[in-house]
């Protein structure tokens, strides 16, 4: 029997569209590193994306190809736990019941829902709004331990945390608190066009974020038009945003130190240290591609690893939801 890990992390995504080169090289390969000391959990967490409407078969079919994106990663599905949100039915029960111990007021000063909302003016529904109750039941669930996500999650998880509390000191010690994960420093990678904000796959500038599943001509293109600045010297300083993200890129793919890319480029300008970083990232994102299109073709297996994730992730819920029901007096 495998001895049992001790922490635990959760992370849910929503499975919209491609990951980008940011979060393979500033998450999940940090990821696969967690899974031999931690219990890991990795949701796709689809019913968070029901909030905006969308078309039901390239949803289902979008889904698919997140799950398969992860396996093509490297994340291994015997060592962690991936599975969909929707296919562990504890998420939605403990929502209702953390709902009824969450405050309008603390709903009220979500900033996300103020910022969605004016984004989806025509489709403001109340799940919008109550969508960080879901997430704090996603988290809350697996008596997590630690939550990788970035500063704009920060708010949700203090809330998931004041939910916790509020409920143990109701009816006993029933919740882990989480914290935030902060993995190494110095993986975050940056928009091609907007280097001062984090590469995001919801960024309404393209040319701004390489996804995964980027045709290589495509890659090369947003590679040759990232923002540099008029210095042409390829240094990895902070007044030289631009070229110091595409350094960190370069460093990270090719496994080696800043300096090394300094010394390498020195006296070269930025049209020849642009041509070959386009070349690295091609070559780097190669495997990720033949493997993510082995997968796509061999449905069976995508199922089996779906399906056995799923019970994995419901028998922890259960142990969990057990010991609340029992709590607030449900028969």
């Amino acid at each position: 029997m495998m001895e049992k890990k001790e922490k635990v992390i959760f992370s849910g995504a929503q499975p919209t569209g491609s990951l980008t080169l940011g979060n393979y090289i500033g998450a999940i390969q940090n990821w696969k590193a967690l899974e031999n000391d931690y219990q890991c959990l990795y949701s796709i967490v689809d019913l968070h994306s029901l909030t905006i409407r969308h078309d039901p078969k390239e949803f289902r079919e979008s889904c698919l190809s997140f799950l398969a994106q992860y396996l093509a990663c490297g994340l291994d599905h015997k060592k962690n736990i991936l599975f969909f949100q929707s296919h562990v039915r504890q998420h939605t029960e403990l929502n209702w019941i953390l709902g009824c111990n969450t405050y309008l007021g603390e709903l009220n000063r979500m900033t996300q829902f103020k910022e969605k909302s004016e984004r989806h003016k025509d489709n403001i529904n109340s799940g919008l709004y109550t969508y960080p109750v879901l997430q704090a039941a996603d988290i809350l669930l697996y008596q997590t331990n630690l939550v990788p996500v970035g500063e704009d999650q920060r708010q949700h998880i203090e809330l998931a945390r004041d939910i916790a509390i509020r409920f143990n000191n109701a009816y006993g010690k029933t919740f882990q608190l989480p914290d935030i994960y902060v993995g190494k420093v110095g993986a975050r990678i940056m928009s091609l066009q907007e280097p001062e904000n984090k590469m995001s796959k919801s960024d309404e500038n393209v040319n701004g974020t390489i996804f995964l599943l980027d045709s290589n001509d495509v890659i090369v293109k947003k590679m040759k038009r990232a923002v540099t600045d008029s210095e042409n010297v390829v240094l990895y300083r902070d007044e030289q945003k631009g070229i110091k993200n595409l350094i960190t890129i370069y460093s990270k793919l090719q496994n080696c130190s800043v300096q090394e890319v300094e010394e390498k480029y020195a006296g070269k300008g930025y049209g020849a240290f642009k041509t070959e970083l386009a070349e690295i990232v091609v070559e780097s994102l190669k495997p990720f591609k033949e493997k993510y299109q082995d997968y796509m073709t061999n449905p069976d297996y995508i199922i089996g690893v779906y399906k056995n994730g799923a019970e994995r992730a419901a028998e922890i819920a259960e142990k969990t939801m057990q010991e609340v029901r029992e709590k607030v007096g449900l028969v």
